[in-house]
């Protein structure tokens, strides 16, 4: 049966009347419902509404006073807004804009702004912030101007809040649009005696798929000399705390030269990150005024290694290179966050060329043809050759000693040496409080090892050099050169102890002011007999035989050089060289202030001859060019040799286990003594015919 279609009068009519019976029933809910829960209902949305209407209406200018007061609690020091603070909340990236940001010194610093910028703005992103991650699509600072200072005691204005707190890394969120316009930097670091000017510019440059880039410049001076750093990164418009962000670094300041290419584990958390890193310069102790590492003075270098960042932690891994005409390789780890940064590790050597140990002293390198030093190197070599010194005076820089711990070992598996057959080097260094120990400190030759300890404490004004150093089982023609057809002309055991202790900030100076014994033993071996003769100046014998260059040789029984050390002059105390021929006994002193020597050795011979002259030999001069003379107006007759004997007989039998006690039992010179004591020689006398001894 059909139905008669409504006419649209009766269709409003129904729905008029549904409308109004859901209204009927709506309010019988409304009065159902307790008055409380009507009222906060009422009060939530009134309250929605005030909100919405109060951030519409807000001058957010209002808010600079309250926050700036917040700041300068937080910060320990006074915060300003002169400009305005402006603010867009309604987004999912709200963004805030402050003009006139002040940031004061702090209070010991005096007056004056510590950092200043013409505006700021930040934009952040809402929902990756419910999930804990910070994003700001953008970040731009105009006109930024900032200066920062640290006193010699380490206080920084770069520090807020509790100073006394470990102090974290610095860590930026990711930011995906990153300006800085006309940036402006000061630096003035008193630990470091460092101080910088330059300019920070950083801004996106499109690329050829329309993505842009970070990049981030500054140049300046750096201790007085030019300054450039250039930091560039990948897409910033993508990037995600999740993902790696890749970014590199070219850095230039004087010599040194430092390329790096790696990637930020957490865009912007710098306290994980890592890479390659190649170093370059002419001196690896110029690195302090970048990383703070007090480094020893060295030739030319270049290094590459893998460099890791782990919070605190530094790690150099697989690194290897050349220093000077030196390869060297190892792995290393800084540890910061304490009272000083620790340094420590393994450095090894394939092949050491000895000269490039010289820079760690305070000289120079070798710099012949072949041989690699800086500029500054040959010009203080040849500055040192033409003075005719021998110890280096370069004034050693207490305050990077003090400022940085380390425990790390070196090893040379082969050494080039151009004197003696030096095979391998070996040092552990230990580091802490100012304090360094060189222990052990052992070069090993083909034939016996030259070992021992040093100890410089630099803690206190002056520092102060502690000295103990032995050879053992060397052999004296690896040491003395003179040959004849090939052949050594002395050679036997040596054995050498030094015990020093000296004070002052170089070499020369510790060396001027030391005190202690330098003692040298030859125990056995054989001389060429010419020699020994010319040690008694025997006009008949030694001439004759030097004439048919003979290489008859003679017994060398003993020889004993002790010398005593008194603010730095070595004074002979007890000097005897005993043969089958001749006695020589030798007195003088060695000034290291002045550098030059004053020994005279005189002969007695065992065996009468026709013509014999008594006329000491002396070695006078500078270290480096000694002259050899014969001592005129003193011509002695043949006599005493069992007086001279006896007369050396205690001291020697004391010093030789203060060199080395295996020589108590095993040396010749204990034969010679306990023959002397059991069978004195005669004393002889002979007469002379007096002749005039020219030089």
């Amino acid at each position: 049966m059909l139905t008669k279609p409504s006419s649209p009068e009766a269709l409003r009519a129904r729905l008029s009347a549904r409308a109004k019976a859901a209204q009927a029933a709506l309010m019988q809910d409304l009065r159902a419902t307790p008055t409380w829960v009507r009222w906060a209902f009422g009060s939530w949305l009134a309250l929605c509404v005030l909100v919405v209407l109060f951030l519409l209406i807000f001058d957010w200018n209002w808010a600079r006073g309250p926050i700036s007061r917040l700041a300068s609690a937080q910060l320990n020091r006074t915060v300003r807004i002169d400009g305005d603070l402006d603010v867009h909340p309604w987004s999912f990236s709200p963004r805030a804009e402050i003009g006139g940001l002040k940031i004061a010194q702090p209070a010991w610093a005096g007056d004056g702004q510590m950092a200043t910028a013409h505006r700021v703005a930040v934009q952040i992103k809402v929902l990756p912030l419910l999930r804990g991650q910070v994003i700001l699509p953008m970040l731009r600072i105009d006109q930024p101007n900032v200066a920062m200072l640290r006193e010699a005691s380490g206080r920084a204005n770069w520090t807020f809040g509790d100073p006394d707190k470990p102090k974290k890394p610095f860590k930026l969120p990711a930011i995906q649009h990153f300006v800085i316009n006309d940036g402006q930097l000061r630096l003035d670091d008193k630990v470091r005696k460092m101080t910088f000017t330059g300019r920070i510019t950083s801004n996106e440059q499109a690329t050829g798929d329309g993505r842009g880039k970070f990049e981030l410049k500054g140049d300046g001076t750096l201790n007085g000399a030019r300054f450039l750093a250039l930091v560039t990164g990948g897409p910033l418009l993508n990037i995600s705390p999740d993902r790696p962000y890749p970014i590199s670094a070219d850095v230039s300041a004087g010599t040194t030269h430092i390329v790096a290419k790696g990637q930020i584990d957490k865009p912007f958390d710098l306290a994980r990150l890592g890479g390659t890193v190649d170093l370059s310069g002419s001196d690896l102790n110029n690195l302090y005024y970048l990383t703070g590492l007090s480094l020893p003075n060295t030739p030319p270098y270049r290094v590459t290694g893998t460099l890791r960042r782990d919070g605190q932690t530094y790690d150099f891994n697989r690194f290897n290179g050349r220093v000077g005409d030196s390869d060297i390789g190892g792995d290393l780890k800084v540890q910061t966050g304490g009272e000083r940064p620790l340094l420590t590790g393994a450095i090894v050597s394939k092949r050491l060329d000895f000269d490039d140990l010289s820079s760690i002293f305070g000289a120079a390198p070798a710099t012949g043809r072949g041989e690699t030093a800086s500029a500054g190197q040959k010009v203080e070599a040849g500055q040192r050759a033409a003075g005719g010194r021998l110890l280096p005076d370069a004034t050693l820089q207490v305050d990077r000693i003090r400022a940085m711990d380390a425990d790390v070992t070196y090893r040379a598996q082969t050494v080039n040496a151009p004197g003696p057959p030096l095979r391998k080097v070996a040092v552990d260094v230990d580091l802490k409080a100012g304090v360094l120990n060189l222990d052990p400190v052992s070069f090993t030759f083909s034939r016996g090892d030259l070992a021992g300890k040093v100890k410089l404490d630099a803690s206190g004004p002056t520092p102060k050099t502690n000295v103990d150093l032995r050879l053992s089982n060397g052999r004296l023609e690896d040491f003395v050169t003179i040959r004849n057809e090939g052949r050594p002309a002395i050679e036997g055991l040596i054995a050498a102890r030094a015990v020093l202790t000296g004070t002052g900030n170089s070499v020369h100076r510790a060396a001027s002011s030391s005190n202690g014994n330098i003692t040298v033993v030859i125990p056995k071996g054989q001389i060429r007999q010419a020699f020994a003769e010319l040690l008694g100046i025997n006009a008949s014998k030694a001439l004759i035989l030097l004439l048919k260059d003979s290489n008859k040789e003679t017994s060398l029984r003993c020889a004993v050089a002790d010398f005593k050390v008194v603010n730095g002059v070595l004074r002979a105390e007890k000097v005897v060289f005993d043969t089958g021929v001749v006695l020589a006994t030798g007195s003088g002193t060695v000034d290291l202030e002045t550098e030059r020597m004053d020994l005279r050795i005189e002969g007695e011979t065992k065996k009468t001859r026709l013509v014999r002259l008594w006329a000491p030999i002396t070695l006078k001069g500078p270290l480096t060019k000694p002259a050899i003379g014969v001592e005129t107006g003193k011509v002695v007759a043949q006599g005493g040799l069992g007086l001279a004997l006896g007369s050396l007989l205690s001291p020697i039998a004391a010093i030789l286990p203060f060199v080395d006690p295996g020589l108590g039992k095993n040396a010749d010179c204990v034969s010679l003594m306990n023959e002397a004591r059991s069978n004195p020689a005669p004393v002889r006398t002979a007469a002379t015919t007096p002749a005039v001894v020219k030089k």
